[in-house]
C-alpha cells in the first residue's frame, strides 16, 4: 500500500512542479496584459482568457500538490491540538465522508460538460477569444482525479500509520 501512495504523491509531485511554473507566466502575463491596456490603450480578450485558463489550470491540477503538502485550509481548533494517531483518524474520516464524494461528483458531472465542449468545438464567445474551450473544462475532470488519487494516498497512508504505529512518511502528504 506504501508503495501505491507513494506513486500517486509522485505523480502529483511532479504535475505540481509544472503547474508551478504555469504561475511565473501568469504574472508575466497580467503585467504584459496591464501595459498594453494602459500604455497603448489596447485589450485583447485572447490575454484575458489565457489569464483566467492558467489561473484555473494552477487551480485545478495544484489541488492534489496541494494536498500532499498538506496545505488545504482546515479549522486547526481541534485538530492542532490532537495527538497524531487522533490527527490520522481525522484525516481518514475526512477523506473517506468529504473528499472522495466531493470528487466523484466533480470528476462525474465535469466529464459530460467537458465532452459537450469537445463535441462542438466550444470557443470563446468573445471576438478576438479563445478555441479549444474543452482544453480548459477538461482541467476540472483532470483536478479532480489527481486530488481524488492523493486522497487515496493520503488514506493509504494514514491506515498504514493507524495499523502499523509507524509515522507516515514524509514523502506522503
Amino acid at each position: 500500500m506504501r508503495k501505491i501512495a507513494q506513486l500517486i504523491s509522485s505523480l502529483n509531485e511532479r504535475i505540481g512542479n509544472v503547474v508551478s511554473g504555469f504561475n511565473v507566466v501568469l504574472v508575466m502575463l497580467v503585467c504584459v496584459d496591464v501595459v498594453v491596456r494602459y500604455v497603448f490603450k489596447q485589450s485583447s480578450a485572447a490575454f484575458y482568457e489565457l489569464e483566467w485558463h492558467l489561473f484555473s489550470l494552477i487551480f485545478l491540477l495544484g489541488a492534489g500538490w496541494t494536498l500532499r503538502h498538506d496545505q488545504h485550509v482546515r479549522v486547526d481548533i481541534f485538530y492542532a491540538k490532537s495527538s497524531p494517531r487522533r490527527q490520522a483518524l481525522i484525516d481518514c474520516v475526512g477523506v473517506l465522508i468529504l473528499l472522495i464524494p466531493f470528487c466523484l461528483v466533480l470528476l462525474f458531472t465535469s466529464i459530460p460538460y467537458t465532452l459537450v465542449a469537445f463535441q462542438t468545438a466550444e470557443a470563446s464567445p468573445d471576438t478576438g477569444g479563445l478555441p479549444y474551450r474543452w482544453v480548459v473544462k477538461s482541467s476540472i475532470a483532470i483536478g479532480a482525479l489527481l486530488l481524488l488519487l492523493q486522497g487515496i494516498a493520503m488514506l493509504l497512508e494514514k491506515t498504514l500509520f493507524l495499523r502499523e504505529r509507524k509515522e507516515p512518511s514524509e514523502y506522503v502528504g
